[in-house]
């Protein structure tokens, strides 16, 4: 029960970080936690030295927009910090590509509030046997 009252917080906390976004479309926030520290957070946008504008002139969000799973597991990548063994929360599903970075990672369980309408990526991370939790805001 204790457990679930931090995932609740958590997930909570990720939706007030995707509020830095500057996407339009969707803003996506993600945290990651060891050991009840926050190690890392990361929400959708561009990379390093980009405009901050998500969305091309029609509505499309362009190819290189990072999601903010990608953001947070890169900046955790710049740290001393080690991802095995995290949970990763997030607003949203992660898509297959960031799946992928999630298993690379090292992290163990990712706690997601919105089904995103495409499940390649949570599909893959049941392969890999991550713990995956869906916990409504």
């Amino acid at each position: 029960m204790k457990d679930k009252k931090f995932d609740s917080s958590y997930i909570k906390m990720a939706y007030v970080w995707a509020e830095n976004s500057y996407c339009h479309r969707r803003k996506v926030g993600a945290l990651i936690v060891k050991d009840r520290m926050i190690i890392s957070d990361g929400y959708n946008g561009t990379p390093v030295g980009f405009e901050n504008i998500c969305e091309d002139e029609n509505g499309d969000t362009k190819a290189y927009v990072l999601h903010a799973e990608a953001n947070a597991i890169t900046k955790v990548a710049k740290s001393h910090n080690s991802s095995q063994g995290a949970t990763l929360y997030i607003t949203d599903s992660p898509c297959i590509e960031c799946a992928k970075l999630i298993i690379q990672a090292g992290i163990s369980r990712v706690v997601y509030s919105r089904k995103y309408r495409i499940t390649d990526g949570l599909d893959l991370l049941e392969r890999a046997g991550i713990e995956l939790d869906e916990l409504s805001n």
